[in-house]
């Protein structure tokens, strides 16, 4: 059997065959971004005044608002564009962390462990998501900053977490790729009125997506409960502070968003997170980490006061990728 780092655990026979199971998905089901996208094809091109770059008001909570859907056609294109170029930046600026991260955490791995080879297989399908996110941007021709400044500035420290506190940053993970993952499907449920560059963009990193995740899930599950009784007290405080930090890092557009289309703080404010709509959709974007939680038993009732004061309690998953049936 494979050799782990550190004591063997209950299930993880199971755990090493999941991670064997998704590094031979990786290796039969992959995708280069240059390779499964026509970019230059002329159905991809991107031309001025597409009424599809308008944000779709039944899955975008900008586009539900009615300052966004006041506007005039041409600034409604110019806002959807940029804001999915910069969903696309803020992926790629996410996921670059994540692959410095996991390369620390591989480095640390013993030999035979099957941790080290579905990472790599990872890192490796992060660096491909890069590359085509930027490419996307480029195409685009939007100048978008990607997250907000104080996510830009800690990226350098973000990924040192992944060998010294390994559970928080795989916390992080998720943190990043539930709410990306969460939205991106949302998008793609209006594919039939949206620009098939980006459709092209999302299917692919949603395909993948699913197995980072899985990973993601699959390694707390199974580490989190061999911590001592304190050390998982002080996770299950900061698994909902993490998820609540990315959220907003990840989902909320930075100033220059706002500013460069004079958009009101009180508009910004009710689109995140103040509206009805928005309120929901923060809850159930972490339904699944809330069953991860429960499984680990980091909902305690400290814990759970805590997720409700950062506003992303809610009801929790039943199973893993459950659809959700919030009315749209």
């Amino acid at each position: 059997m494979a050799r782990m780092r550190g004591r063997s655990f209950p299930g993880q026979a199971e755990y090493e065959q999941t991670l064997n199971d998704l590094s031979v998905a990786s290796v039969n089901r992959n995708f280069d971004p240059y390779v499964d996208i026509d970019w230059d094809s002329p159905e991809l091109a991107i031309v001025p005044d597409d009424p599809r770059w308008v944000c779709n008001p039944r899955f975008d909570p900008i586009g539900r608002h009615p300052w966004y859907q006041e506007q005039p056609l041409a600034k409604q294109i110019e806002i959807g564009m940029w804001r999915q170029a910069n969903v696309a930046k803020v992926g790629l600026q996410f996921e670059s962390i994540l692959i410095r991260g996991i390369m620390q955490y591989t480095a640390v791995q013993p030999n035979n462990s099957p941790e080290f080879r579905y990472a790599t297989h990872e890192a490796k399908e992060e660096c491909q998501h890069t590359l085509m996110f930027q490419e996307f941007v480029n195409r685009v021709g939007m100048d978008v900053p990607g997250g907000a400044w104080w996510f830009r500035r800690l990226s350098p420290i973000i990924p040192l977490a992944a060998t010294t506190f390994p559970n928080i940053f795989y916390m992080g993970v998720l943190a990043g790729e539930e709410p990306i993952d969460h939205l991106q499907k949302q998008f793609l449920r209006s594919a039939d009125t949206q620009h098939p560059a980006m459709t092209s963009v999302m299917q692919i990193h949603v395909a993948e997506e699913a197995r980072h995740i899985s990973f993601a899930h699959q390694l707390l599950e199974h580490k989190i409960p061999t911590r001592g009784p304190i050390p998982r007290f002080l996770l299950s405080l900061a698994m909902p502070l993490v998820m609540r930090i990315l959220l907003g890092a990840i989902m909320v557009p930075p100033k220059q968003f706002w500013d460069t289309f004079d958009i009101p703080r009180s508009v910004k404010k009710d689109i995140f997170w103040r509206s009805p709509e928005s309120k929901a959709m923060r809850q159930e974007i972490f339904g699944d980490v809330r069953l991860l939680a429960e499984r680990t038993d980091l909902m305690n009732p400290i814990s759970r006061v805590l997720w409700r004061v950062l506003g992303i309690h809610g009801r929790t998953s039943r199973f893993r990728s459950e659809p959700s049936y919030t009315a749209q």
